[in-house]
């Protein structure tokens, strides 16, 4: 189990009736959606936001394998137990790529995690609930190209600059470049990044072989809600269809972007999360 790193986010004055949990994708940390979480509760000042640091990512630990979807919503959930107990209300959890698959597996494992079971919504944020196990050899997986290319760089960097090139050099947006130097932390008089590649890609493994769908069409869970990026491949043409004829509590939303939605379109994420989160009484 891995002790997570987490961030509670709210306003002086601000009503808090309930949070939002939000977490990041294979290549991020939960400070990555520091801006879209403000923005959020700026809009909607009932909710405040946690955000969550995975396993191998950011200031969270890094712990023995495995590296899978299970161990990862484990962890989340044992968070999620320490927050109740602090009186944290935890209405809403959101994640991005790999994040909002681990949310969509705590999800199915919440009997688990009593901390977890407050939670009535849940966000998958460009994720799919199939299994993709043909991912690494897609032509047009942008997570396989950047993790692959972060594998071919040198351990070491002069500079953030120097890591940014070498990542446009290579064919990466600069905007993901600059994004990705985030996880950039001191080493042997330069940089080096923080990201354990060898656990994370691990993880994604684990990721394109869960196939989630049994469980996200069970309504047991709580309402899932699945935002695509209209412009990525992550949702297969199969998953869109069958969103499509999902029964209620199983939703879906359109947002023109490609996968680093937060990135691309960030307005259009919060829009769509402050109007969708947990109104009322948050329950």
């Amino acid at each position: 189990m891995a002790r997570l790193h987490h961030e509670l986010l709210t306003s002086q004055g601000a009503a808090v009736r309930g949070y939002l949990m939000l977490t990041h994708g294979i290549f991020g940390s939960g400070g990555n959606w520091r801006s879209i979480a403000r923005k959020v509760h700026r809009a909607r000042p009932d909710l405040g936001c946690v955000l969550v640091d995975l396993r191998n990512h950011g200031k969270s630990d890094s712990p023995p394998p495995p590296h899978d979807l299970a161990a990862c919503a484990d962890d989340v959930g044992e968070l999620a137990g320490e927050l109740a107990g602090q009186g944290v209300r935890l209405v809403a959890a959101a994640g991005h790529s790999f994040g909002g698959k681990v949310m969509a597996t705590l999800r199915q494992r919440r009997a688990r995690h009593p901390g977890a079971s407050q939670i009535a919504q849940w966000w998958m944020l460009d994720a799919s609930p199939s299994a993709r196990p043909l991912a690494f050899s897609e032509p047009h997986n942008s997570v396989r190209q950047v993790l692959e290319t972060l594998e071919s760089l040198p351990p070491r960097f002069a500079s953030r600059e120097a890591f940014e090139a070498a990542l446009t050099a290579a064919d990466q947006p600069r905007a993901l470049a600059q994004w990705l130097a985030q996880n950039l932390e001191p080493a042997d008089e330069g940089l080096r990044s923080r990201l354990p590649l060898p656990a994370v890609r691990q993880m994604l493994e684990s990721y394109y072989a869960a196939d989630l769908w049994p469980s996200a069409l069970d309504p047991a869970g709580g309402d899932l809600h699945v935002v695509v990026a209209e412009r990525s491949s992550t949702l297969s043409v199969a998953d869109r269809a069958a969103l499509r004829v999902a029964p209620p509590h199983l939703r879906s939303h359109a947002i023109d972007a490609d996968h680093w939605l937060h990135i691309e379109a960030p307005d259009a994420v919060v829009a769509l999360l402050a109007e969708h989160l947990p109104r009322g009484e948050l329950a």
